[in-house]
């Protein structure tokens, strides 16, 4: 019987891979997992970020472990994630945005936002679930989604189209991997206030459009994501696979 108390929430003896973790969202989820017990392996380009989030992790009496790399380039990625001990959680939080108008845009912008948004990705997930199967205790995997995967958003198609296809993928995947025990599922935010998204929320126009579409009286803020991958991470929602878990603040709902 799955506990319902807070251990449930624990993850004592585990540990977590995030992609994308030198700031922002990522960093949020590997300090949150750090918290809640698992030992964290922090991937991204900077090493100087990464060596501040690793510290913080080891501040909470966890090991970090620090791979500085591109997780558009697979197969660097994949022999990185072999070299590490087995691992439970692997957060695919990697992204980007770059908004245009749809009749703007162009083809160095959609392969960019692709490139990263959707076939890393893919890519990152199928290497992580490899590791998985192969070692045989099951595991979970939290894919970075979008509210921008459930409704269409203004200058951002090419963003969408990304994250509709990380939904999709995430519902693929859950279905093929279910009897390796493996859980997959999505995390969908609103705007929330990070450091990709600072210079258009200081923009009051956008601001304001942002603010009017959340129904709850505040923005998203990174504690907020990070609650709910820690959540799917975690033995609490053992019965959860297939799913997207919107962190919008009501932003969908009608």
């Amino acid at each position: 019987m799955t506990a319902t108390t807070i251990e449930g929430f624990r993850l004592d003896g585990q540990l977590a891979v995030v992609t994308g973790a030198s700031r922002g969202l990522g960093e949020g989820c590997a300090v949150a997992l750090a918290g809640a017990g698992a030992d964290v392996a922090l991937i991204g380009r900077t090493q100087e970020n990464l060596d501040t989030v690793a510290a913080q992790i080891v501040d909470l009496g966890r090991t970090a472990h620090v791979l500085v790399g591109d997780v558009t380039e697979t197969a660097a990625l994949a022999e990185a994630l072999g070299d590490l001990p087995p691992f439970q959680i692997f957060v695919n939080n990697a992204g980007t945005n770059s908004p245009q108008p749809f009749l703007e845009v162009d083809e160095d912008t959609f392969d960019m936002v692709m490139d990263l948004n959707l076939r890393a990705a893919f890519f990152a997930a199928q290497s992580a679930a490899r590791l998985m199967a192969e070692n045989g205790a099951g595991g979970t995997i939290i894919n970075m989604s979008s509210q921008a995967g459930h409704r269409a958003l203004r200058d951002r198609s090419v963003y969408s189209t990304s994250k509709f296809a990380i939904e999709g993928l995430t519902k693929a995947m859950a279905f093929e991997l279910a009897e390796q025990n493996i859980r997959v599922n999505a995390v969908a935010p609103t705007f929330v206030e990070t450091p990709m998204t600072k210079a258009g929320l200081a923009q009051a126009e956008f601001r304001d459009y942002v603010e009017g579409k959340i129904k709850l009286p505040r923005l998203g803020q990174i504690g907020d994501v990070a609650a709910a991958v820690l959540f799917l991470a975690s033995p609490a929602s053992s019965m959860i696979t297939g799913t997207s878990l919107l962190v919008d603040g009501g932003w969908t709902v009608d």
